[in-house]
This record gives structure tokens, C-alpha cells and sequence, in this order.
């Protein structure tokens, strides 16, 4: 599989010419090829090309990260029963993987031939924050939204881009009920946020956990199909 360094991050590729396209994003502690796999297994219809980034952070154990996640925190939290005060706050390290994936979107339109309104992005856990991020505050939006077992994190910030940018969004949302990692309720409150601001919003429970089942695998392939116009 050809992987390239595009903007400051590498990217592995799938698809030729010059078509819609999608742009997945793996999550926290994963391999930079992680989703690579889902091309195969999603049907997003002719000629759809994929791209999949690596996160620009090495963790100590080999994975890969947008930014830094304190788990010990995370856990103290949640046996406090306090995971809800996560959604409020901004990860220090959201800026710089924000600024440094939004440039390789940049370059995909410079020299890739993707076209914003042909592209849905997306991703799985921190994958799916990340692009969330960047879709809220997007000065021209994309095709389509896929946040797979994501939650809502930065919510005032959120909130506001929101209200400027969600009546053009149209997002898909999957989530387990029985999540151990982020729970369903994070979920439910980025959708309830979405709703709000007058976003499109495809929300798929389902009864599994910080996973992507096969009915998710399914209906990302609709909504890829509905939003790229690559539908029979």
C-alpha cells in the first residue's frame, strides 16, 4: 500500500485519479494504518479513493496519538463518577494536531486533485474528535462527517463553531451502549450539540463497545454513497 508524506503527516493512499474521496482518521494508541482495512470492508460505491493519516505523536509503546491522554486522570474520574467533566475541557495537544492535519487536507487539495465538497473525513475514538474539530470550524464544509465511537470534548468552543457552521454539516454517528472508554452519554451529547446547531446527524447505536461492528461498517458505506453522489 503506498504511503506518502503529505503536508507533515504520512498518509497511506488507496484509489487513482481524480474521484471523491474519503479521509479516516485512527485512534488513540493505534498504528498509523489502523482503518486501512475499512476500504475493503465499507462499500462507498465506484471510484472512491481513501486516505488514512498517521497521527504526528510516537507513544512510548510503539502507538500512535493526536495528543496526549492522561489515563490515570481519565480513570480517577471515572470511579469518582466525574467522566462528564472531560467534555468541557480542550486537550492541550488539540491545537497543533488540528493545525497539522487541516494542512494536509490543504495539500490534498493542492496537489491531490480531492475536492472539499467530494471529501468525507472522519475517524474512530480520538480520530473522530480530531475531525470533528476541524469540521466545526471548517470555512467551507465537507461533504460529510463520520465520528465512529467519538464523544464530546472543548463543548463551548464546540457549541459556538456550531452555531455558525452546523446547518451545513451532515454527520454520521455510531457508538456503543456498553463503551468502557468513552461513554455513550459523551455521545449522545456531541449528537444532542450537533441537533441543536441544525446539523444533519445519522446516529447509529449500537450494543457493542469502543468498536465498529458490522452494521456501522454498513451504513458508512450508505452515508459515503449519499454524501460523494456514488450511490447505484
Amino acid at each position: 500500500m503506498p504511503v506518502q508524506t503529505i503536508g507533515s503527516l504520512r498518509v497511506t493512499t488507496l484509489g487513482r485519479g481524480d474521484g471523491p474521496a474519503v479521509l479516516l482518521c485512527h485512534g488513540f494508541g493505534a498504528a498509523g494504518d489502523d482503518l486501512v482495512p475499512l476500504a475493503r470492508e465499507v462499500d462507498a460505491g465506484p471510484g472512491v479513493r481513501w486516505f488514512f493519516p498517521e497521527a504526528p505523536l510516537e507513544l512510548a509503546w510503539g502507538g500512535r496519538a493526536w495528543w496526549e491522554i492522561d489515563m490515570m486522570r481519565i480513570q480517577e474520574l471515572a470511579l469518582r463518577g466525574q467522566r462528564h467533566f472531560l467534555t468541557a475541557e480542550t486537550p492541550p495537544g488539540l491545537a497543533p494536531a488540528r493545525a497539522a492535519l487541516e494542512a494536509t487536507i490543504a495539500e490534498l487539495e493542492a496537489s491531490h486533485g480531492v475536492r472539499r465538497e467530494a471529501l468525507v473525513i472522519g475517524g474512530f475514538s480520538q480520530g473522530a474528535m480530531i475531525t470533528t474539530e476541524i469540521a466545526l470550524h471548517a470555512e467551507r464544509p465537507f461533504a460529510g462527517l463520520v465520528v465512529l465511537s467519538g464523544a464530546l470534548i472543548s463543548e463551548g468552543r464546540w457549541a459556538a463553531a456550531a452555531e455558525k457552521t452546523g446547518r451545513s454539516l451532515h454527520a454520521l454517528m455510531t457508538h456503543g451502549r456498553a463503551d468502557p472508554l468513552l461513554p455513550f452519554e459523551a455521545a449522545e451529547a456531541l449528537r444532542d450539540l450537533l441537533v441543536r446547531a441544525g446539523a444533519d446527524v445519522d446516529f447509529l447505536p449500537h450494543g457493542g463497545q469502543h468498536e465498529i461492528p458490522p452494521p456501522a461498517l454498513g451504513r458508512l458505506g450508505t452515508f459515503a454513497k449519499k454524501r460523494l453522489g456514488t450511490g447505484s
